[in-house]
């Protein structure tokens, strides 16, 4: 096994009480063997206005749900699973990605998993080595640039997901990358977006991986300690961890200036209609 790179930091890491106190609570979910497990739904507040042609109401609880890689999943986590009601799985990662790591998502009886890929590129050595030198010298930039570029990737695969929510209105679902941070976090964003939740609260939850990844930071680190582009460039691989507040109120920012509205991204992203994006609201926004 190889030494740590010479500039090894681990993860930082948080109060025990406060992250277990958090972790067993709401937004949080308990799901045995899937780190970062939440209701990204978890009855936020929605302003109506006429962007999102819907009155003031909140996001339906427990009906979306993100996480990070659910590959180890236990039985005891299979039944949690199906007692939170998750009929449909959509994995983010990319086919290179599942394969180097060997992490692929487990047949779970009635629940259908969706191959959403997005990202193929993302283990390209000379590539990623240039993800992180830029993490690395100058991490609000990295981040903006890194979004931006995932957001005009995604259409294919935020439309597997926002189809399904239009067409199964009691059926929940979970969303899902590696970590459960940014593809899982730009996802959440757009959709929490759309029904009309407030930057602050969209932010907030973003900013929960923060939390979240605290179980799991011995395994990507030690993951990572092993692929000779992250533990050569590993202050970067320190800065793409973060999950600050103030990089999604930025990103949220550039699709405003961007796209207009969020409304603008997903209509020229994917092939949904203002007809589909009502239906949507109608579907997760209760009283």
């Amino acid at each position: 096994m190889a030494e740590p790179a010479s500039d090894f930091i681990p993860f930082p890491t948080m109060d025990v009480e406060l992250v277990s106190s958090t972790l067993s609570s709401p937004p949080f979910v308990q799901v045995e063997g899937i780190f970062n497990i939440r209701d990204f739904g978890a009855g936020y507040p929605t302003s109506g206005t006429a962007a999102t042609a819907t009155a003031s109401g909140r996001v339906k609880p427990l009906h979306l749900f993100r996480s990070g890689e659910p590959t180890r999943i236990t039985p005891q986590g299979i039944e949690q699973l199906r007692a939170l009601g998750v009929k449909k799985i959509f994995d983010l990662r990319a086919d290179i990605e599942i394969a180097k790591y060997k992490t692929a998502t487990p047949e779970i009886e009635g629940v259908e998993v969706v191959r959403a890929s997005i990202l193929e590129e993302t283990l390209d050595p000379v590539g990623l080595a240039a993800k992180l030198k830029e993490f690395a010298e100058d991490e609000a930039d990295a981040f903006i640039k890194l979004y931006s570029g995932i957001l005009k990737e995604c259409g294919s695969a935020l439309e597997k997901v926002l189809v399904h929510l239009r067409d199964n209105p009691d059926a929940p679902c979970l969303v899902h990358c590696t970590a459960g941070k940014d593809r899982s976090g730009l996802f959440s964003a757009v959709i929490l977006k759309l029904l009309g939740v407030a930057d602050e609260d969209i932010a907030a939850d973003y900013a929960l991986t923060t939390i979240g990844l605290q179980p799991a930071f011995p395994l990507l680190a030690a993951r990572f300690q092993k692929d000779n582009v992250f533990r050569n460039n590993w202050k970067g691989t320190l800065s793409l961890g973060s999950a600050k507040p103030e990089t999604m109120r930025a990103t949220l920012d550039v699709v405003a200036a961007e796209y207009g509205s969020v409304e603008g991204y997903v209509k020229r992203h994917t092939s949904l209609t203002d007809e589909d994006l009502a239906r949507i609201r109608a579907n997760l926004l209760v009283p």
